[in-house]
């Protein structure tokens, strides 16, 4: 593995070090909007198969490093890929997402739900981490990421994706100690594998909290925050000096709370005025965003104003440029090359 003689601009920014210009990456920056990812996919049809083959997933996750030379190189993975490392059967279906075998429904299921063992379970992920450390560097940061407890549970009792959320609230709000039951049993799974990542190499590790924001705010803080809380508080036992990132999406009504989990720094959607998610949030904590990622479909001059608007508001420190949420499919790889292109020329 490459020894850093210094440390990443990415990584320097997160721990809130005063720097010369925001550091930028993309989420969903390894994807279906760049060719080579296209082509890949034909040879590799499945996800898990790109995803969990060492020699894939980083070629993949290193695809936007080689051609954009983002500040951030990101693990190729999903957030149910440790699911089966517990017991529960699942699979990745091509443009549906992650669908579960035999959702979890019942106490009986969750007690037979075994600890996770990341070093047996998930192998190929210190391959994929390692290759990527060795790659990039103290050229670039590593992330590593993962799903939160409450989207994790959200997919193993629905069994895939939903609209309406029906199953998983009406075990929350009818038998609620079953599902907290769950809950717990997958925070301190998530926690042991935020350990590993850092462990096999990841310098950052964001938590996606997908579906937190189809919570209320409520019962966001009776069912997301206290297992965001449990994660990060297990992790920064071991390793308090990685940062740890939190993203929940559609979380404009959330923010505050969001600030409570213990992460680092909170992902801004593009719901959110920067400047008005800067005054909610405070300055003791980070922020990562937030452009639209259709801003990405303007033209070269928008996309410019757009990047220095959300940097003036955003402010000198602690703040990582990135969209709000994924790069869209269909985006023109010129404009992501643009994106970056003036995101590293800008200086405070």
């Amino acid at each position: 593995m490459v020894v850093a003689t210094q440390v990443p601009h990415l990584l320097r920014a997160a721990r809130g070090e005063e720097v010369d210009r925001p550091p930028v990456w993309m989420m969903r920056q390894a994807g279906r909007y760049m060719k080579a990812y296209r082509d890949l996919r034909e040879k590799y049809p499945s996800f898990r198969e790109r995803s969990e083959i060492p020699e894939v997933a980083i070629e993949v996750s290193l695809q936007p490093w080689r051609a954009f030379q983002p500040d951030g190189v990101i693990l190729f993975s999903d957030i149910v890929t440790p699911l089966p490392g517990l017991g529960i059967d699942m699979d990745i279906a091509e443009g549906k997402g992650p669908i579960i075998h035999s959702p979890i429904r019942t106490q009986e299921q969750i007690e037979s739900l075994r600890q996770l063992e990341p070093a047996e379970s998930l192998p190929f992920i210190k391959e994929i981490l390692q290759a990527l450390r060795a790659e990039v560097g103290n050229r670039a940061t590593v992330l590593g990421f993962v799903g939160a407890p409450w989207t994790l549970a959200a997919y193993a009792v629905e069994g895939k994706g939903s609209k309406t959320y029906s199953i998983i609230k009406g075990m929350a709000f009818s038998n609620p100690t079953v599902l907290h039951q769950l809950l717990e049993k997958l925070a301190d799974a998530i926690a042991i594998y935020v350990r590993y990542q850092i462990d096999c190499g990841a310098q950052v590790v964001q938590m996606f909290d997908s579906w937190a924001g189809q919570l209320s705010p409520q019962d966001y803080e009776t069912f997301a925050l206290p297992y965001q809380q449990r994660v990060f508080q297990q992790v920064k036992q071991t390793h308090p000096d990685t940062p740890l990132i939190l993203l929940v999406a559609e979380s404009a009504g959330l923010l505050e709370r969001m600030a409570r989990s213990g992460a680092d720094l909170i992902s801004v959607d593009w719901t959110v005025d920067m400047a008005d998610a800067r005054a909610r949030l405070g300055n003791k904590i980070g922020v990562q965003g937030n452009l639209d990622p259709g801003v990405l479909f303007g033209s070269h001059e928008f996309i410019r104003d757009r990047i220095y608007d959300t940097v003036k508001k955003a402010g000198t420190r602690g703040h990582i440029l990135n969209l709000g949420h994924g790069v869209l499919p269909d985006t023109p790889e010129e404009n992501v090359r643009f994106f970056f292109e003036t995101a590293k020329q800008i200086s405070y």
